[in-house]
Order: C-alpha cells, then sequence, then structure tokens
C-alpha cells in the first residue's frame, strides 16, 4: 500500500473516530449521546473502543441502533493484555470486533490477543505510544499484527502533552515494516473537551462499516486534525500535493531528510516536492495551516 493510492481510488473521503470511550466503561457520556455528539459534529462514522476488561464485563459496545442516514458505526474495543515494556498492560485498538469476541485467554500476551482480533476482522493499531512510552522493541513486537500506529491522540495531548505518535511510525518504517499505516484519533472519554481534535479522512464508495474497514486495512485514508489534503500525485520525481490552505506542506522521510514549502500568512495551497533524496525509500506529507493544525499522509514508496 502507498499514501498516494487514497486520492486516486474510488468513492469518497469519510471523516470518522476509531477511538472513543463511553460509559460502558471509564467514559462520561452514555453509548447513544457519544453517537449524537460526533453525528452532530458532522463525522459519517464512530467506532466506540471501550476498555476490553474485567471491571466492565468487556464490553463490546453495541450501536446499531445509533447509524442512521449519513452516520453509521463500527463495533470494537481497546483490548488489553501482559506487558508492554514499561511493564504496564498493553493498550490496542480493535475496530472492527464482532460482538462475541472471547475475552483474553488466562496468561494471554497481547501478540496472540492482537492476532485474534486481526484474524476476527479487526482493524488493529497500536495505540498511543508516546503517551504508553512504548520503546522500538515494544513497536517490533506488534509490527507484524498491527495495521497501523496511533499517530495522533487528542485526549493524551490535552491532559499530558504525548499525544503524537509518528516517532515509533517511522522507527518500524525505518526498520522495513512498510505495510503499517498512521492514523489520528481523539480517544474521547469526554470529561474535558477532547472530542473532535483528530480525525481519519476514509476513502471508500459507501459509508457501511464493512467497505470503511477495507478501507483502513489498504491504508486508504489520511488522517487530520483541521486541514484538507485534496491531492497527492507523482510527475518524475516530484510530489505534487494540493490542500486545503496551509502555511507549511513537508514531505518527511528517514533520519532529517524532507523537502518543505512554506508561506507565513497561511495561503498555500499546492508544492511541488522533489522525491530525490527518499527514492527507494519511504516519506510522509505532513500539512500544517495557520492555526498549527496537521494532517498525515500515509506512508508513501517512491521508486
Amino acid at each position: 500500500m502507498d499514501g498516494r493510492e487514497a486520492f486516486s481510488a474510488a468513492g469518497r473521503f469519510h471523516r470518522g473516530n476509531i477511538h472513543t470511550h463511553s460509559t460502558r466503561s471509564d467514559g462520561a457520556l452514555s453509548p447513544g449521546e457519544v453517537c449524537g455528539l460526533y453525528s452532530g459534529m458532522g463525522y459519517d462514522f464512530l467506532c466506540l473502543s471501550d476498555h476490553f476488561l474485567p471491571a466492565f464485563d468487556f464490553p463490546i459496545t453495541d450501536t446499531n441502533e445509533f447509524r442512521g442516514d449519513g452516520f453509521t458505526t463500527i463495533l470494537g474495543a481497546e483490548i488489553h493484555a501482559p506487558q508492554n515494556s514499561q511493564g504496564e498492560i498493553w493498550h490496542v485498538l480493535a475496530c472492527g470486533l464482532p460482538a462475541d469476541f472471547d475475552p483474553p485467554f488466562p496468561d494471554e500476551r497481547m501478540e496472540s490477543l492482537a492476532r485474534r482480533a486481526r484474524d476476527a476482522g479487526a482493524f488493529v493499531g497500536i495505540a498511543h505510544p508516546q503517551w504508553s512510552s512504548l520503546t522500538i522493541e515494544d513497536g517490533r513486537a506488534l509490527a507484524d499484527v498491527a495495521h497501523a500506529v496511533e499517530i495522533w491522540n487528542t485526549g493524551c495531548a490535552i491532559e499530558t502533552g504525548r499525544g503524537d505518535g509518528t516517532a515509533l511510525l517511522d522507527q518500524l518504517l525505518n526498520e522495513g515494516h512498510r505495510h503499517l499505516t498512521g492514523y489520528a484519533t481523539d480517544d474521547a472519554h469526554l470529561k474535558i473537551p477532547d472530542a473532535g481534535g483528530g480525525w481519519m479522512m476514509v476513502k471508500a464508495e459507501t459509508n457501511r462499516p464493512d467497505a470503511l474497514l477495507a478501507a483502513m486495512k489498504d491504508g486508504l485514508y489520511y488522517s487530520s486534525q483541521g486541514p484538507a489534503i485534496e491531492a497527492i500525485e507523482t510527475a518524475g520525481d516530484t510530489l505534487l500535493v494540493r490542500t486545503s490552505p496551509a502555511r507549511m506542506i513537508s514531505l518527511v522521510g528517514r533520519g532529517s531528510r524532507a523537502e518543505t514549502a512554506y508561506e507565513q500568512d497561511g495561503s498555500l495551497v499546492s508544492a511541488e516536492l522533489s522525491l530525490k533524496r527518499v527514492a527507494g525509500d519511504w516519506c510522509r506529507v505532513v500539512v500544517c495551516d495557520d492555526a498549527g493544525k496537521l494532517a498525515w499522509s500515509n506512508p508513501i514508496f517512491p521508486d
């Protein structure tokens, strides 16, 4: 998969959040209230990912009744098992679980639980790596089973200043895990204003759970806090990017490799960025608007 493919694939972009909590675990609002909030903010889809823990009776929150015209839901959970490098339980997002997914087996480790979730049809993401202080060794442990790394988490940013997870994604890309993508999410518990701060824009032909999940697994999305990425194309050894008004459009890659277009007044809507320094490797597009809000493409692999 390649981050450019989201802009050439059939369909349209659907805005969604796949990491959210309700009163079924440690959230402040009921499932219906959470769905109503996100629908009211103009979201196309939502996954309520309550904590899959015995304290909450291993919930996979049923949100089917809150689907309607223009808004759908995906069943899922934030799954947990021992143990990361900090001696704490793992937090892994499983978006697209069946309602009868089995709780962790006795002494089951996360590598096994995450594999079961993936095999059951879930889009599997390594949640808030910076908040958890995950190391590259942690990333390696789950790199082959995960579809993606959580590169932005609104709640973690507001509560601890540890919202950005791009470092782990980049390190894993450096090691050749080219199947991994990066998604933004809120992890909203709604005890603080942690909703609407980061989302996925998923390219699919319909706003149906199966179509959205298939597109996520194929990497057909970009992520944003506000800016829109309208097109990413290649012309020879140049990457052509079109966006909503921005201050910066940058191509970042291994180490300090980067190519950047910049307009202080935030009037930038396109850029032509050289791919020569990242040819045969990986890169990502990052956009920043005049409010400091970011958008991220999925990894791109130039010839």
